[in-house]
């Protein structure tokens, strides 16, 4: 079915609307009045009831109006967005871009992230995947990642160092573990129930954190470990940025352990397409590397 109201007519009448009168609709868009009247005639002649009505020298809406008005604007911006798609797309930008971040990696400097690229990333659309352990690899080796936020570099890739994660043991306060009234060794942890996190891969054959407690709960997300954590149900060792307000808050405390050490882990950014990647993908690479912005991509 061919639309019989075109989007010219349609862009008429919100210049109408925005300008107040007919003639102002008419200079803005460099038509004649002439031709915005007829625009607006075409419209209700369609619709069947008048979308405008005069009053004094200022153009007001219609209750048919002031429904039209609201799909007239987002039909305008729909094809705007079609026309700078198609621009984007023939100057070498990528519709869209696979970003694959393991769990460990700060959430919030992904957030971050994806703000400023949505400032400069024109068109581009970003399809956030989250992973952990092996299924990381897996989106990495399946050719389904455009840049990888991972602790690990598989063989036949090139990483770059972009953060570190520092992991805490931590318990509630009224965990067993902290009521022992000294420093705990890892004999005194085997005894307590740890949370660890799921392996997101296929064949799920790794877990996350330290795996020698004879009971072990285990979860898909870090997030539902800290709940599992504020309930007194078990201990865990987590990344010290998924705790900090718990921690803060005094939901969670970190565990004495005997010689006080602390696991760190670097994180690794991949660009799994290397210098074929495309000019959005590299510009994300940038942003989470800190770098500055190439104007030209």
């Amino acid at each position: 079915m061919n639309p019989k109201i075109t989007l010219e007519h349609w862009a008429a009448f919100v210049a109408v609307i925005d300008e107040g009168s007919y003639s102002k609709a008419a200079i803005l868009l460099g038509k004649s009045q002439s031709t915005v009247s007829y625009a607006i005639s075409r419209i209700e002649e369609q619709l069947g009831g008048a979308v405008l009505k005069m009053k004094g020298r200022k153009a007001e809406l219609t209750d048919l109006g002031k429904v039209m008005l609201r799909k007239a604007r987002r039909l305008l911006e729909d094809a705007a967005g079609i026309e700078s798609l198609a621009a984007c797309l023939n100057e070498g930008w990528e519709s869209e871009i696979t970003l694959v971040i393991d769990a460990l990696y700060p959430l919030q400097k992904v957030l971050d992230a994806l703000e400023v690229f949505a400032i400069h990333g024109r068109s581009t659309r970003v399809k956030l995947m989250e992973t952990s352990l092996s299924g990381t690899d897996e989106m990495l080796f399946a050719g389904e990642a455009d840049l990888v936020l991972t602790p690990r570099i598989p063989t036949g890739f090139v990483g770059q160092n972009v953060a570190e994660a520092e992991f805490v043991p931590v318990a509630h306060p009224q965990h067993e573990l902290h009521q022992l009234g000294r420093a705990i060794s890892m004999q005194d942890l085997e005894q307590y129930r740890q949370v660890v996190l799921r392996d997101t891969g296929s064949r799920r054959n790794q877990d996350a954190g330290w795996l020698k407690s004879e009971q072990r709960l285990t979860v898909s997300h870090f997030h539902t470990s800290i709940e599992v954590l504020k309930r007194g149900l078990a201990f865990a060792f987590l990344p010290r940025s998924y705790v900090e307000q718990e921690l803060a808050l005094n939901n969670l405390m970190v565990l004495p352990l005997e010689g006080g050490e602390r696991g760190k882990i670097n994180l690794y950014l991949i660009n799994a397409r290397g210098e074929r990647s495309g000019p959005a993908t590299k510009l994300m690479a940038n942003i989470l590397l800190n770098k500055p912005i190439d104007q030209s991509l």
